[in-house]
């Protein structure tokens, strides 16, 4: 499917670009044409956060003529550095990779036991950030289009049969037949062209894995992606600068891929109603007795240094900074009691989507090729194993070397769930997770990759991890639930105990999805907003 591409659209983009070129903090159709912008002190909406789901909020919002400002506690990645581009490549991290770091915190923490994937970097408010909770670490990104720019670009909609077991309460035949189509063509997917991939030498990998699959009579699967197959098909050719092809992925894609900044963000500006405010954070909410709510705002410099506190105020209230972000501002509210009518189900229903990476070691005529695409486009698909399901994305791992490694990130079935505590110490969230709540999750990826390498008589990589371990079970790349629908709000993201406040991310859904999230979170913010703009006063 196409994406919609109008001339607001692209008078968004063109804001976009203008913004970056001044510098400016403050985004709007009005920065093409003025400096900086002065700060808003009310505006009818906010959205928190400009991922997906805050992203949709936005565009809607601005569409129905409500003046909207998005605050973004990352910057806007729309600048080249001294090397020309605006990311850096996986391979070759700078201070540009990480939030805030001295050193960057990939997945894989060695390769044959060596300390030579991770980068001592300057700090900076970086791409990508990895927030630590004791046995659960979650990677998050960190910018105007928020995870957006830093995820693998996998964009496949959920079986129907697990989505309804999800979100019972969410009408199936609704979202397949109108949310999910919209979204997927606001975001742009599009599928690999299977004789290109068949033929290419970069997806030589994605090919060994696939025939290792089918020597064990497992199915595997195309996977769509938000990435331009066609423009990867100019980058072999030599037509198009690399990007994908280039190494870029974790840290930001310069090219190719369909981030919502260039997508949902570029026609939410280009409706003339929406502002983005960068190195925003709203560290407090509370009600204003003359009807809404008003914000309490640090905005910060490239440092870290907070060089601004402000309160703004607003009538609705649109929470979309995360499963991580969201969760917080809202625990923290009702916990120091300026919303203490919040559901006692904030906090509740974290899962990591049941997310275990891990790595197979390939015989020497299997070569899984020097030269790796770096967008997932295959994956395992066992979701049908009634004893243990899992859909394994068949992932690249380019170091520009024969490896002959064959790594996954598998989407496992896991019922464990967490919970957020606020701390008041450190005035922060805090995630309870257990580090055997993942054996679920441990048990059943073993269980398919160990029948993989019987029937392929291959073994485990124990070098890339840490500690020797053949499963990754630490981290997760698919926050999910904290704010559960249907539980701290109603059916469409309501927060329960106060009108006009709504969540519209991630912490809706209840822990799992099978596969990876983000098309799924930007429909069901599609289906709850075309009902609030329907329903709720403005």
């Amino acid at each position: 499917m196409r994406s919609h591409l109008t001339r607001r659209h692209f008078l968004g983009l063109g804001a976009l670009q203008t913004a970056a070129a001044l510098g400016l903090t403050r985004i709007g159709l009005q920065a093409a044409h003025a400096a900086e912008p002065p700060p808003a002190a009310y505006a009818p909406a906010i959205v928190v956060g400009s991922g997906y789901g805050a992203a949709v909020a936005a565009l809607r919002l601005g569409q129905a003529g409500v003046r909207t400002v998005v605050l973004e506690m990352g910057r806007l990645w729309n600048t080249p550095g001294p090397d020309g581009k605006v990311f850096p490549s996986t391979s070759a991290p700078d201070h540009r990779s990480m939030w805030f770091r001295t050193r960057t915190e990939a997945p894989l923490a060695t390769f044959l036991w060596l300390d030579v994937v991770n980068r001592d970097i300057t700090p900076y408010p970086g791409v990508l950030d990895r927030v630590h909770h004791g046995d659960m670490s979650v990677y998050v990104g960190r910018g105007v289009g928020g995870g957006s720019l830093v995820n693998g670009g996998m964009a496949p909609t959920p079986r129907r049969s697990y989505f309804q077991e999800v979100l019972p309460r969410v009408d199936a035949d609704e979202m397949y037949g109108t949310y999910f189509p919209r979204a997927r063509a606001m975001l742009g997917v599009n599928d690999i062209d299977p004789g290109w991939f068949e033929s290419t030498e970069w997806y030589r990998f994605a090919r060994i894995s696939r025939r290792h699959a089918q020597n064990t009579g497992l199915k595997t699967a195309f996977v769509p992606n938000v990435y331009d197959f066609g423009y990867m098909q100019r980058e072999a050719a030599g037509t198009a600068a690399r990007s994908a092809l280039a190494g870029e992925v974790i840290y930001g894609n310069n090219h190719g891929k369909k981030s919502v900044d260039k997508t949902y963000l570029a026609a939410a500006l280009g409706t003339g109603n929406v502002t983005i405010e960068t190195m925003q954070r709203v560290v407090g909410v509370r009600q204003d007795p003359a009807g809404g709510y008003v914000l309490t705002v640090h905005g910060s410099d490239v440092t870290g240094r907070v060089t601004e506190v402000r309160e703004l105020g607003c009538r609705q209230l649109f929470l979309g900074a995360g499963s991580l972000g969201t969760t917080e501002i809202l625990l923290r509210a009702r916990e120091r009691g300026t919303l203490p009518e919040l559901s006692e189900q904030v906090g509740r229903g974290w899962g990591h989507n049941g997310n275990i990476m891990t790595a197979r070691a390939n015989h020497l005529w299997d070569t899984v090729g020097a030269n790796q695409a770096t967008m997932p486009a295959l994956g395992i698909d066992d979701w049908d194993n009634a004893a243990n399901p899992v859909f394994a994305e068949i992932a690249p791992l380019p170091m520009g070397i024969e490896h002959w490694i064959s790594m996954y990130l598998a989407i496992t079935k896991n019922p464990e769930r967490g919970f957020f505590t606020y701390d008041a110490a450190t005035d922060s969230a805090r995630l309870n997770w257990r580090r055997e709540q993942n054996t679920p999750s441990v048990e059943a990826a073993k269980c398919l990759f160990d029948r993989i390498n019987r029937a392929n008589f291959t073994i485990y990589r124990y070098d890339l991890f840490g500690d020797n371990k053949a499963f990754a079970d630490t981290f997760t790349y698919h926050p999910l639930g904290g704010c559960v629908l249907g539980r701290a709000t109603d059916d469409h993201g309501r927060a329960k105990g106060y009108r006009g406040l709504y969540v519209v991310d991630g912490s809706l859904v209840p822990g799992s999805l099978g596969v990876n999230p983000f098309v799924t979170i930007t429909a069901l913010a599609e289906r709850n907003m075309a009902r609030i703009l329907a329903e709720d006063p403005r």
